[in-house]
Formats: C-alpha cells, structure tokens, sequence
C-alpha cells in the first residue's frame, strides 16, 4: 500500500469532528463568526460557518449592520453540507423574521444537535434582531433547536417575563422547553453576586456556578458559550458534561482576557478547553 493511501486510511478512522456555525461576521474578532471559529480550533474541531450578516463594529460600538441574501445563505449550507460530515453546529445574530425562518427550513433537516444562541442584541446595545423577528423565532426555529442559550434579557424577551433570579430562571426554562427544545440554558452572568448558569435537561436542573470576575473585557462571552458547547457536543459529550465544560472555559477566558480595543474588550479565546 502506497503512503499517501496510508494516510487516507488513517485519516478515515480518525476524523477530526467537524462543527457549523451559521452566524453574523465581527470585524473586530471579538465575537460571531471570528469568536466562534476561534473556539472551535481551540477545542480540536474542525470549524465550518455560514455568515448571515456583515456588521461594522469594534470593542467600543456597532455602526452598520447589513444581511446577506437568503439564497446566498442557503447556498452557503449547502455547499458545507454536502461535503463536510458536520457533527453539531450553532446559530448566532440572525438579523431578521425572513433569516430565521430560511435557516429553520434547512434545520428541519439536520441530522445533528443545533445549539441555538438567540443573538437579539450587542454588547454595545445595538439591536442584531428586527424586534418582530422574536415570534418567528419561538416559531419556527426554536422546535429544531437540541438546545438554546439565552441570556438572562433574551429569556425575558422570549418569554414576556421578568428573569432576575434564580427561580425565575427555572420558570423561564420550563416556558421555554415548552416550544421545541429539549434543553435550555439560561446564563445569568447579568445576576447580582456569583454568576449562575441554569440548564433544564430531561425535566431536571441544574445549576453552574462561578465567581464574577469584574472586568469590561466580555465581548463576545454568549458567542464563545455556545461555540464551546457546540464543539463539545461535536466531540462526544453529552449535554451536562457539555455546558459544564464550556462554563469553566468561558471563566478561564474571563479570567484571562488579553485586554485589547477602547471598548468591551474580547475574552481569551486560546485559553484551555478543558481543565
């Protein structure tokens, strides 16, 4: 056998896993697409991606957003998918109701977990999702979501209730596993003391928790989260260990942020994936 078929060989039974992420572009690294493939090779996975929209932006503000075509998205999967054997992927900002609801046509047939990140709005307070886009989003993405990771002001948005608390969160959880998910997470990094994430799996919480790092140095944290879970899904765990690990990480990367930009600097996304 020759050595270049030796390594095909090696190569079949060895797959790098390959993760999707089908989001909106950051020039400025610290988040969306650019955070979620930085993610995806810091935890060895193989990252592919598919961009929604294009935005002007820094640490310090947001000063355009402008969405790519439907059909040029579509285009974009399809041309993944058809050659990439992906293992799990996630959304980012999907921008508008005509976005979600293209992306949820093509999630209808996945044959892999989608972590859903319900981007609505920047670190810099600039809107990423059209306010009537939310319904679409209960509607018509949100049932083919394996899990979804909103923050504390997006569990409030989708459900119509105050989530301030840690009870709060739980019945935030249960309204949103009501409209499709198996799992939700809702991350209370914006809670008052320890920062709580929440995740209800199987009719269960439960509850991970780590010390507030005080810094402004979090741009682009929800996008980090779910690239890191996704990429753990991707390599075999199973959603506990999954949300688990990628807390510790996104903490890690906190912790260890390289304090760059004037404005909400991004996290370390070279910090280590595990342990």
């Amino acid at each position: 056998m020759s050595q270049t078929n030796q390594t095909d060989k090696t190569n079949q039974t060895n797959k790098t896993p390959v993760t999707l992420t089908i989001a909106g572009s950051d020039p400025s690294g610290g988040a969306g697409i650019q955070a979620d493939l930085k993610t995806f090779h810091q935890h060895g996975v193989f990252g592919t991606s598919v961009i929604t929209l294009l935005t002007v932006q820094n640490t310090q503000s947001v000063s355009a957003v402008e969405m790519v075509d439907t059909d040029l998205v579509v285009a974009q999967l399809n041309a993944v998918l058809v050659d990439l054997p992906v293992a799990a992927a996630k959304t980012g900002a999907l921008g508008s109701a005509e976005m979600i609801e293209t992306v949820a046509a093509q999630a209808a047939h996945f044959e892999f977990p989608l972590v859903v990140d319900p981007v609505m709005i920047s670190k810099h307070g600039t809107p990423l999702l059209a306010e009537q886009a939310g319904e679409t989003l209960k509607q018509k993405l949100l049932p083919h979501a394996f899990l979804i990771t909103p923050n504390l002001d997006e569990a409030a948005a989708l459900t119509g209730k105050k989530v301030d608390s840690i009870e709060s969160m739980k019945d935030a959880a249960r309204s949103l596993a009501a409209m499709g998910p198996p799992h939700v997470l809702i991350k209370g990094g914006h809670l008052a003391g320890e920062a709580v994430d929440v995740l209800f799996s199987a009719d269960q919480f439960y509850q991970f928790s780590s010390a507030r790092l005080e810094t402004k140095n979090t741009h682009g944290t929800g996008c980090v989260t779910s690239a890191a879970i996704t990429a753990n899904l991707a390599i075999g765990m199973n959603i506990v260990d999954a949300v688990d690990a990628a807390k510790s990480f996104i903490t890690r990367a906190i912790e260890s942020n390289p304090n760059l930009g004037n404005g909400y600097g991004p996290v370390n996304m070279h910090a280590p994936p595990h342990g």
